[in-house]
């Protein structure tokens, strides 16, 4: 899977955060909120932080845009399909960024749009 190693070792609160950014997301309610703060706050402040914060935003986006897709074909079983494979696939991507962000490392999502840069 990609990823990538920081410039700098990331303080214990960077990682936190990051970490937070990922794993936030599959709170219902919460979804793309998160990653949408943290990057906001850590913009200009924390590279780790605001790396995987991006990454976790992008990787929302994307999911949401799949959320509608199905929503629109939802009057033909491929609609609910594509809605479960969307879920499934934030669900196990998430995962696995969070355990990355632990391990000091930015994981760029392999299915995502990057719309923040």
């Amino acid at each position: 899977m990609p990823e990538e190693y920081p410039l700098t070792t990331p303080t214990s609160d960077e990682r936190t955060l990051a970490i937070l950014s990922h794993i936030l997301c599959i709170v219902p309610g919460i979804g793309i909120l998160a990653p949408l703060v943290i990057w906001w706050i850590k913009k200009n402040d924390s590279s780790f932080g605001e790396a995987n914060a991006r990454e976790s935003l992008n990787f929302q986006l994307t999911v949401i845009v799949a959320y509608i897709i199905s929503g629109l074909l939802a009057a033909i079983v491929i609609g609910l399909l594509l809605f479960f494979v969307a879920l499934i696939l934030n669900l196990v991507f998430v995962i696995i960024a969070t355990i990355k962000a632990s391990e000091n490392k930015i994981y760029r999502y392999p299915i995502s749009l990057r719309l923040i840069r």
